[in-house]
């Protein structure tokens, strides 16, 4: 396999942030499951013989996920700890706003309505309680995620169709699903 090959890889499932099954991998590389397999496998080989290197590959059922290591829990057990401690930034809340608003959402969805990788934005909202993760609620993405009964209770909402001018924003999304539905 070519580096080109595994550099692509590594770039996807990066950028994912989350599992992703080998077909999906296959598809967006343009190869056959069985060479992904091997790519996945020969990744896997050269994460593992770099010696200060902090990732490795989770494998299961199908799926795969470049994440760090094990001896590295400490660090991220304290991030998280001050992470819960601080305020929300303006990046997290918008993300928030967005899920909130618009969704259900893939994570997909979210980095292209902001413009930017919305992942670490969204697993500090998963962690605080404020979205949920939902398994096949939108046809694309592995995840679809919403805003949490926490959240509506922490804002004092019965439901997030009672939050400010709601339907004006949902209106907006309607409006360019049917547009990108048209246009395919």
């Amino acid at each position: 396999m070519s580096d080109n090959r595994l550099a692509q890889l590594e770039a996807l499932l990066f950028y994912h942030g989350e599992a992703v099954t080998l077909k999906r991998i296959s598809s967006i590389l343009k190869t056959t499951e069985k060479r992904v397999e091997k790519l996945v496998l020969e990744y896997k080989k050269e994460l593992e013989a770099r010696e200060q290197g902090g990732f490795t590959l989770l494998q299961d059922k199908g799926k795969v996920q470049l994440v760090t290591k094990p001896e590295f829990r400490s660090i991220f057990e304290k991030l998280v700890s001050d992470e819960l401690k601080e305020d929300l930034t303006p990046a997290s809340l918008e993300t928030l706003a967005i899920i909130a608003y618009l969704g259900p959402l893939s994570r997909a969805e979210i980095d292209y309505i902001r413009g930017v990788n919305s992942s670490f934005m969204v697993r500090n909202l998963v962690l605080r309680g404020l979205i949920d993760r939902q398994k096949g609620l939108k046809k694309r993405g592995a995840y679809a995620y919403t805003a949490s009964f926490d959240f509506l209770k922490h804002i004092g909402l019965g439901k997030t169709e009672d939050l400010p001018e709601y339907e004006k924003y949902h209106d907006v999304l309607q409006k360019l699903e049917e547009q990108e539905q048209e246009s395919s």
